[in-house]
């Protein structure tokens, strides 16, 4: 299934509304032009859309299947269907986009990939990428995630990647964003960082939206061949909002179809430092060279946050997301800790199906609504596998699930 790259948003200059942009000094907003332009031609290049389509069957395993979750929908009394992007090889959607983005640095003549990493998808997806176009790749993960991601690091260093630990600040995902930026300003010329959701500066919000749409592109036919319809509701984790953007594009112009992206709310959400919450209780302001909703202390700086999921605990999210708040098409609500293991081990234990700590904020969140009375269908995005999750999840969670501790 081809992507068709077709969207109204983000304008000319990267803004979704008033949010969006690119807030970066004048030599690196050079690159970032050269790499819009590159972008630009390669989405209406029919040779790299073959290319990109070929790798995406061939070598991703794309389309992913639905899955029609009948245990959890017999017991919570709502139609849940699983969108399997935990199927896909790397285990995420991340490398949706990270095929996209190797491809285009080939093409610019860059040497060396880099990117941040939290749960350690997007890094083992853009090693994977980079090892099969030939390039360098060094990722930035917070030495926090280092030790919690333990597999993913390992496979990350297999792949050949250089995984570089960011040791300042809480160590985790924002930190590791601010070492790889840090990095990619000492040298943007021989290097390509390859922004591992839709944020940053433009034009990559637009750039992993598109690429990351043939989520929703395959489960707007699939759902529509199994079913004859439209999923009544749709559900998607969101720290940055990649797998969350991917999913919605396709039905963001039907009305009918009610969508919810899900934050974490943490461990409280009425705690600074405790939850990655952005859209539910941030504010418009500038990070990483975007402006979008973000979470920030009293001096606006960057606020501390935190997510039993690696991959959500960002101050910020897409600008497309801000966007799509205040006009009110999509809903935003969030999930705790406690909430997204329970979904973790129930999704595990009903379906088969072990999920990454991130989409079960998204399982947990349908269950809810379930709970709420929804009788219709819900298609939520199952993100990734929880493979890399397993250690740290029956560590710290497994004996309130019968689970004695892995030595």
């Amino acid at each position: 299934m081809e992507n068709t790259f077709e969207h109204k948003m983000p304008n000319r200059d990267g803004y979704f509304g008033e949010y969006g942009g690119s807030f970066i000094p004048p030599q690196l907003q050079e690159i970032m032009d050269e790499i819009s332009a590159a972008y630009d031609e390669c989405r209406q290049d029919p040779a790299f859309k073959a290319e990109l389509a070929r790798l995406y069957k061939h070598f991703v395993g794309r389309p992913s299947p639905i899955f029609h979750a009948q245990n959890l929908s017999q017991k919570y009394g709502a139609d849940i269907y699983l969108k399997r992007e935990d199927l896909n090889h790397t285990g995420a959607h991340k490398i949706n986009h990270c095929l996209g983005e190797a491809l285009i640095a080939k093409k610019l003549g860059k040497k060396k990939l880099i990117a941040e990493t939290g749960a350690g998808q997007h890094g083992v997806a853009l090693a994977t990428a980079a090892a099969l176009v030939g390039l360098e790749c060094d990722i930035y993960m917070g030495e926090v995630d280092i030790a919690k991601e333990h597999p993913n690091v390992v496979r990350m260093r297999i792949l050949g990647a250089n995984v570089i630990p960011a040791t300042h600040g809480r160590k985790t995902l924002k930190e590791a964003v601010d070492a790889a930026f840090e990095a990619y300003l000492s040298d943007p010329h021989t290097q390509l960082y390859a922004i591992g959701s839709v944020v940053g500066p433009h034009p990559f919000p637009a750039m992993v939206r598109d690429f990351q749409s043939i989520i929703g592109n395959e489960a707007r036919i699939q759902f529509q061949e199994m079913t004859n319809t439209l999923p009544n509701n749709l559900v998607a984790c969101v720290g940055g909002g990649s797998n969350a953007m991917g999913l919605f594009s396709a039905f963001l112009e039907d009305d009918q179809v009610a969508i919810y992206g899900v934050e974490p709310s943490g461990r409280d959400l009425h705690s600074v430092g405790e939850h990655a919450a952005t859209l539910t209780l941030g504010e418009p302001g500038v990070m990483h060279g975007f402006k979008s909703y973000m979470l920030t202390d009293k001096n606006g700086e960057p606020q501390e946050v935190y997510s039993v999921a690696s991959g959500l605990d960002y101050p910020s999210v897409g600008p497309q997301h801000a966007y799509l708040k205040d006009s009110g098409r999509v809903n935003y609500g969030h999930i705790n800790d406690q909430e997204a293991i329970d979904a973790f081990f129930e999704l595990s234990r009903l379906e088969g199906i072990i999920p990454a700590i991130e989409s079960a904020h998204a399982v947990a969140y349908a269950i809810k609504l379930a709970q709420l009375g929804e009788k219709g269908s819900i298609l939520l995005n199952l993100s990734g596998r929880g493979d890399k999750d397993i250690d740290f999840v029956v560590e710290n969670y497994g004996s309130d699930y019968g689970i004695e501790t892995l030595v």
